[in-house]
């Protein structure tokens, strides 16, 4: 916990894929306070032909963009937690990706502790026998 899903414009890029889990590990680590050992991500690349912001590919926009979702147990992280870490993410992808189009998002899913958890056990049971 938490699982992290990418959406990036563009051809698969080994050292762009580095980058951004070193980024989003790191930020995830540093900002939200969550332990690298249970952080997994997923990377998916979205050709530019495919990936559309007001009706228009970002090929023909000449734009790149990025979405960003991260489950975690509700109420283990503030706002001002969780701000900080939607300004810091885009902040590392226009550095990462550049030309970023204003429409990458990040979505902080605040997922209850009694429907959420890994290795077949909730965060709930986590914190009742912790």
């Amino acid at each position: 916990m938490p699982h992290i899903v990418v959406h990036l414009s563009g051809q698969p890029d080994p050292a762009i894929s580095r980058r951004v889990v070193e980024s989003v590990a790191g930020l995830t680590q540093s900002v939200l306070g969550k332990k690298l050992p249970v952080i997994a991500i997923t990377l998916q690349y979205i050709p530019h032909e495919q990936w559309f912001i007001g009706g228009q590919a970002l090929s023909k926009l000449g734009r790149n963009a990025f979405h960003l979702d991260i489950s975690v147990t509700d109420e283990t992280n503030t706002k001002a937690e969780k701000a900080r870490y939607i300004q810091e993410i885009h902040d590392a992808f226009r550095g990462i990706l550049g030309e970023l189009h204003e429409c990458s998002y990040v979505h902080v899913i605040d997922a209850r502790a009694a429907a959420y958890g890994y290795g077949g056990r909730t965060q709930e049971y986590r914190h009742q026998h912790g």
